[in-house]
């Protein structure tokens, strides 16, 4: 049945990737994203548009940069994710640090991920020596605790994305652990996208009651974005085929190990638009107006997807190197952070580095 799914993936995907008159594969396209019933509504539109042809260097010389989330006064707290190191960055300044998190225990892909900010605290997804976990901290002071434990770990498929949704909750996206069948087990947290309240329970309206879970099937989740209408969109790693952007909805199945993909079974969500894996290896994702922007990281190049319909389009295919995060800024600006010194990317002077680019 594997071997059906994903011929009928590839036959859906020939729709998307039809060859232009030149010969060449046309890029992939995305019908208009639909209304999602019960959606929350957004806490704020920012409809202004970043110019990606004005970039300025924020910082340089970062150990892995891997979670930003700002702080009221515009200024961002980066995470790097080998040192355990929580970084202010703001324009004009060098960076100073915040915070080490002394139980952060990096390796292969693990380590210091995502970082949210609500109010006076500090929320931070990590790898600790058994698991994976989210613990939240006060920028005033104070130790860290841990709110939410027992994600699998692993050398690779940790997830780590972490924000705050326009409902107040807090969503996670975690990954499989390169154990597939975790990502079908609705009591494992592996292979989701969660939805917890500040503290770290799962939050009223999940879909199951009781449980952390919003959304399954998945194999590596680390985008999680929202647009002005309150529709979500998580961003995940295929394996060998098919990297996805998804619209995702509470209780609904991505049919990860089944399917990767588009995979013609109703059973599974299909995604809104699927890019190669040489073409993608997407992680970071923002909305600014009406464009979900996507940073790719074996693709080096930041995806655009134009969510009232149309082509995608890639901007700076090779030139900043591998792209981890991007982030859309309070004042409209969009932020994004290379991963070229991960051990996986070619060191660039300067890198690992976080480019802005302002708002026309």
């Amino acid at each position: 049945m594997a071997l059906i799914r994903r011929a009928l993936a590839a036959s859906s995907v020939a729709v998307l990737t039809a060859c232009s008159s030149g010969g060449e594969a046309a890029p992939p396209t995305v019908a208009p994203v639909p209304a999602v019933s019960g959606a929350p509504a957004p806490s704020v539109t920012a409809p202004r548009t970043p110019d990606l042809g004005r970039p300025e260097t924020v910082a340089t010389g970062l150990d892995v940069p891997w979670g930003l989330a700002f702080l009221p006064d515009g200024s961002a707290l980066v995470a790097e994710r080998d040192s355990g190191r929580i970084l202010r960055v703001e324009p004009g300044r060098e960076p100073t640090e915040l915070r080490r998190l002394a139980a952060v225990d990096a390796g292969g892909e693990g380590g210091l991920l995502g970082l949210a900010v609500k109010d006076d605290w500090v929320y931070a997804y990590y790898t600790a020596a058994d698991d994976n976990r989210i613990a939240r901290f006060k920028r005033s002071g104070g130790e860290p605790e841990v709110i939410f434990d027992g994600i699998a770990k692993a050398g690779n498929h940790n997830g780590g994305r972490i924000a705050f949704g326009p409902d107040g909750m807090l969503y996670v996206g975690t990954g499989d652990a390169g154990e597939r069948s975790r990502s079908q087990d609705r009591d494992d947290p592996a292979g989701k996208i969660l939805r917890l309240t500040p503290e770290g329970d799962p939050a009223p309206g999940n879909p199951w009651s009781g449980s952390p879970v919003w959304s399954l099937g998945h194999r590596n989740v680390q985008g999680l974005a929202w647009d002005s209408r309150g529709r979500m969109y998580g961003i995940e790693f295929g394996q060998n085929q098919w990297d996805e952007v998804n619209l995702i909805e509470a209780g609904k199945n991505y049919g990860w190990p089944e399917v990767e993909g588009r995979g013609g079974d109703d059973r599974f969500a299909n995604p809104i638009v699927q890019w190669g894996t040489d073409d993608a290896s997407p992680s970071g994702a923002a909305v600014a107006g009406d464009t979900l922007y996507v940073a790719a990281l074996r693709g080096e190049r930041l995806w655009t997807v134009p969510l009232g319909g149309g082509s995608t389009k890639a901007e700076f295919t090779g030139k900043y190197g591998r792209l981890r995060t991007v982030a859309a800024a309070p004042d409209g600006s969009l932020w994004l952070t290379t991963s070229n010194t991960d051990g996986r990317g070619d060191t660039r002077d300067g890198d690992d580095r976080i480019l802005r680019f302002p708002a026309r």
